[in-house]
């Protein structure tokens, strides 16, 4: 669904001025078309701008559906290593999350659980479930490319940012647009600034993170685009450092599923304790 000016949004010229000259209703009409013309041309952010929180908040409903769960390989490579997980998702909405390790047998029955703004971890050899602090939230997860946030993609760049398209592009025939997000004053977030190119039918191409000197640090980008879950959904996101090009953590979706509800004794951290009640 392409950008567009808001269907309310009208341009009236004072109706002293139409009286005072006399104008005809088809010289008001051509003064209206012409200040038209000249906003799309020369301001055609005015347009665009209405759209930006509306496309990135239909994409984040496209990723995550009202519920979903799924399968997901997580490819962690370094120059000296790689090393491969398997796991579990359970989504809820925006705001709740629930990721189980099933794969190897060292980190399995590892837990991430969040709900709103709290976060969980759950390590099974210690049997001990461990609260996140906010400051936590950017940190890696499981020693990946992907920190807690990005991993659940947390609503944070919908409520702490604001929002517009500086630029389009397009992409197997499509509208692509580029949206520029600036945290919000006193916004408790960790980056300058990111940049997203959504795709028009709310496909998630690319998501560049900067830090506050405007300098790209990593940046996810999405591929191999498919029907999975009744959807149209990127199977494959590779977070990439931008520094260090032979280190990026690459995300493999092999089943997914999107439902209507799940119970909610999934999100719970009695859950989180004890997988086999899944």
């Amino acid at each position: 669904m392409p950008a567009t000016l808001n269907s309310k949004t009208s341009i009236r010229l004072p109706q002293a001025l139409l009286d005072k000259h006399g104008l005809t209703a088809k010289n008001r009409l051509g003064i209206i078309l012409c200040i038209s013309l000249c906003v799309v041309l020369f301001f055609p952010g005015l347009l665009l701008a209405v759209s930006a929180q509306e496309l990135i908040e239909n994409t984040w409903n496209q990723l995550r559906g009202q519920a979903s769960r799924g399968q997901v390989e997580m490819t962690i490579h370094r120059p000296s290593w790689e090393r491969t997980l398997k796991m579990r998702s359970w989504t809820q909405g925006r705001t709740q999350s629930l990721i189980r390790i099933l794969a190897p047998n060292k980190d399995k029955g590892n837990g991430t659980l969040k709900k709103g703004e709290d976060m969980w971890t759950y390590n099974p050899k210690i049997n001990r479930v461990i609260k996140l602090p906010p400051s936590m939230m950017a940190q890696s997860w499981m020693g990946s490319d992907f920190s807690n946030n990005d991993l659940v993609k947390s609503d944070s760049i919908l409520n702490d940012y604001t929002h517009r398209i500086v630029d389009t592009d397009t992409h197997q025939e499509k509208t692509v647009y580029v949206i520029k997000s600036i945290p919000k004053p006193q916004a408790p977030v960790v980056w300058g600034s990111q940049e997203l190119k959504i795709r028009e039918d709310f496909i998630l191409l690319q998501e560049t993170f900067f830090d506050e000197q405007n300098i790209p640090v990593k940046v996810l980008t999405t591929e191999d685009i498919k029907v999975m879950g009744g959807r149209l959904f990127p199977a494959v996101w590779t977070m990439q450092d931008s520094e260090k090009q032979d280190e990026f953590t690459r995300l493999k979706h092999t089943q997914l599923e999107f439902l209507d509800q799940l119970p909610p004794r999934l999100f719970t951290l009695r859950n989180l304790r004890n997988p086999g009640r899944l």
